[in-house]
């Protein structure tokens, strides 16, 4: 019993991670693993937009930057900021106590992100901030209502701002959240904002498992030698029972 409920606590943050956003629609995020570029701006995004708060302790500089394709001078000078080693894990330099002042709890590692919450519920989370002067940021979030972050990529996608439209609901009018609309002031356009967004979402996606493509092609292989090794099994069991039927 002590045990059961040690694991339930342990799988608590994840429950209540997948908890948020209930009933939003998600947009589905056509992440592509085999596009190295992508994965060499999404991991830049990450490092100078999402580092400052959020780490992923469970990869290495060296690792990261041999498997996107990036020379690790290139790394040392421009995606480490730190003062880590190249072999370093990666994380930040905030201190957990105070992040969690700030922010009213410390900002999660983002190693496994991908996999507790899913490609699309990141993809569209981070594009569905709007304007709420009520929240301590000044900003909501419609997946994740109440969110505790300030919207980080603004300066990219300029200030978001709710619309909203009407609908009739047991015979009364009622207003519901129909549209974000950037005011344009950003550094994108909405087109190269989302790709942006996108790229991020696929950097995130090769953190939560980074050797997925190594076990998929593997997996076919596998599936090869079953199909040849059933065929010779089959060949052979007829040859043992030739003489009985």
């Amino acid at each position: 019993m002590k045990k059961m409920i040690i694991a339930f606590f342990t799988l608590l943050p994840a429950f209540a991670m997948a908890a948020g956003g209930e009933g939003v629609k998600l947009d589905k995020a056509h992440y592509d693993l085999t596009d190295k570029v992508s994965l060499q701006r999404g991991a830049t995004t990450f490092m100078n937009y999402c580092f400052g708060c959020h780490s992923t302790q469970y990869q290495r500089y060296n690792r990261v930057a041999q498997d996107l394709g990036i020379p690790e001078d290139l790394m040392r000078e421009n995606l480490i900021f730190t003062g880590a080693k190249s072999g370093d894990l990666m994380k930040n330099a905030v201190a957990e106590k105070e992040a969690a002042k700030w922010f009213g709890a410390p900002p999660p590692d983002l190693t496994l992100v991908a996999r507790v919450r899913g490609a699309d519920w990141i993809y569209t989370y981070l594009r569905s901030f709007y304007v709420d002067p009520s929240r301590p940021f000044g900003v909501n979030n419609l997946v994740f209502p109440a969110v505790g972050m300030p919207h980080v990529l603004e300066p990219l996608q300029g200030t978001p701002r709710l619309h909203y439209a009407t609908e009739v609901v047991n015979g009364e009018e009622v207003k519901v959240p129909h549209s974000i609309v950037s005011d344009g002031n950003g550094e994108l356009s909405t087109e190269e904002y989302d790709q942006t967004v996108l790229d991020l979402v696929n950097f995130l996606v090769y953190s939560g498992e980074p050797v997925q493509l190594e076990r998929e092609r593997m997996g076919f292989w596998v599936l090869g030698f079953i199909v040849i090794f059933f065929i010779f099994t089959v060949l052979l069991k007829k040859e043992y029972w030739r003489d009985v039927h």
